[in-house]
């Protein structure tokens, strides 16, 4: 095996017997604060982090060897998603006009309502959320979540603000287009 391995017998035994270097060693112990120390933190810690923990727990070590550590580790941290669609722009639907004019007050219950679509970020992913205010209080009088973009959202949201609060008849007619 020494020739196969283009080692001396010698060098080889030398090996075998040899003790663990104190530098792996240490490496070995760090490893497991490392490994700790990442999970603490559900994953989302990298290696300037970490160190600075270690640094914190009184350990004199680099941030270069933390981040050679979590590499022969695996670890690496988890990243947020950089962008997420919130508009889909690309359909021949008629866009409504705005009758608001920025005339944002109400002077009594159901006379202006306004809407907004918000996305939160969940442990299963993203969420779609559907408010709809009434100006005259500020209340939310309907509201819905969805995985995904979609009108059905906007409508479970417009129903339950038409349960909760009538809104005013005339504005009522031109929603239906009555």
């Amino acid at each position: 095996m020494a020739k196969v391995l283009g080692v001396s017998r010698s060098g080889y035994y030398a090996y075998e017997g040899r003790k663990m270097s104190r530098h792996k060693a240490i490496d070995l112990e760090l490893s497991d604060f490392i490994g700790q120390i990442f999970k603490d933190h559900h994953k989302r810690y990298g290696s300037p982090r970490i160190w600075e923990e270690l640094k914190a727990l009184g350990w004199k070590i680099s941030r270069k060897r933390v981040e050679r550590l979590m590499k022969e580790l695996g670890l690496g941290a988890k990243k947020p998603k950089s962008w997420v669609k919130t508009t889909d722009s690309r359909h021949n639907l008629p866009v409504v006009e705005n009758i608001l004019g920025r005339d944002f007050r109400a002077f009594y219950a159901g006379e202006k309502w306004v809407s907004d679509i918000t996305y939160l970020r969940s442990a299963s992913g993203w969420l779609y959320m559907t408010v709809i205010l009434d100006l005259w209080d500020r209340k939310v009088i309907g509201w819905a979540l969805s995985e995904s973009l979609s009108a059905e959202s906007v409508c479970r949201a417009l129903f339950m603000a038409v349960g909760n609060r009538a809104p005013k008849e005339v504005q009522y007619q031109l929603f239906l287009g009555t």
